[in-house]
């Protein structure tokens, strides 16, 4: 007989502590079933706390005092979604991984069926979910999310699947691949597409959150600085494509403009040349900011990237039947 897998399921979070005790018992109930039915032999929780405020931390070390299934890795400082999730899958020991968000809107409920697509075809490495419908969320944020998924869709060589988020299965061998990408600003969604091997989608509707209020909304800062810097620009070189394309176009222009003025001149007709010349000189200063300000998203991610600062530092780590050795936090080879 075969040996039954290990699943791990990864949380990236920060201050969660409203859905935890749900999230949990909802997990549970489900991988205990898996584990009776012999289709696990065991699993556990990796929780990667992006440095809470809140009571998160210390309800979670409760929890590995008194039932053992849940590991917590606590970081020094706030590093994002995506970085927290490389964290969770370095410190995970599962044959297969699951890594999603803390509240509630992916159901728990759905592992199995990502389970059972495995199970039924071993060559699959990674497994999506795909958002059918979403509930609780505003008219503008699915908007706004479509238009975000349609430009990198359109943009990236591997095409990004629309509407499959951080809600994901992956065997032990994609999640080695993984890691063997040095960004410091990862995108999770374009890395687990650019490892390859076979792929397969699940289907679901997303629920409404769990509890509380969402502590990224669409709108912000974070979320337009993450698309511009860690997505666009770590998937695609089009828009250095794009730049070059303008520069041609603008080219073109002011030649048949200057032909233009040149063959009116020798007509002896008068042109009203403030307004031609100021319109030339708008379109060109346009298009140069333009250009400069793409380019100077590519230099501040290859700024970044050179340095070869760690990708994230981990202050504590709790729950673990063996401390994790240094090696963990080194990039992966």
């Amino acid at each position: 007989m075969p040996r039954l897998p290990v699943l791990s399921v990864i949380f990236s979070f920060r201050n969660e502590e409203d859905v935890i005790p749900e999230l949990l018992s909802r997990c549970r109930a489900v991988l205990s079933k898996l584990v009776t039915e012999k289709r696990l032999s065991s699993f556990e929780f990796v929780f990667v706390d992006d440095e809470s405020r809140d009571n998160s931390f210390a309800m979670l070390k409760k929890e590995a005092d008194t039932v053992g299934d849940v590991r917590v890795v606590r970081m020094s400082r706030p590093f994002g979604v995506s970085v927290c999730v490389l964290a969770g899958m370095r410190y995970s020991s599962g044959d297969w991984i699951v890594y999603m968000d803390t509240d509630l809107q992916d159901p728990p409920e759905l592992i199995p069926e990502l389970l059972k697509v495995v199970e039924k075809d071993p060559e699959v490495q990674v497994v999506h979910t795909k958002r059918m419908a979403r509930d609780g969320e505003t008219w503008i944020k699915l908007f706004i999310t479509r238009i975000g998924y349609l430009i990198l869709h359109f943009l990236t060589k591997s095409k990004l699947p629309i509407e499959c988020g951080d809600f994901k299965l992956l065997s032990r061998r994609a999640v080695k691949e993984v890691l063997r990408f040095k960004e410091t600003k990862p995108f999770m969604r374009w890395l687990v597409c650019l490892v390859g091997f076979k792929q397969e989608f699940v289907p679901y509707r997303r629920e409404a959150r769990g509890g509380g209020d969402t502590h990224i909304p669409i709108l912000s800062w974070r979320v337009v600085s993450n698309f511009l810097e860690s997505a666009l620009v770590s998937t695609s070189i089009f828009p250095l494509h794009l730049i070059s394309a303008a520069g041609l176009f603008s080219s073109l222009l002011c030649g048949l403009i200057l032909v233009y003025i040149l063959i009116q001149k020798f007509l002896g007709h008068n042109l009203p040349g403030w307004t031609a010349l100021m319109s030339a000189v708008l379109f060109i200063g346009s298009v140069q900011i333009l250009c400069t300000g793409l380019l100077g998203l590519y230099l501040a991610s290859i700024f970044e990237e050179v340095k070869g600062r760690p990708a994230f530092i981990v202050d504590q780590t709790y729950g673990f039947s063996n401390s994790p050795g240094e090696e963990l936090l080194l990039p992966a080879s």
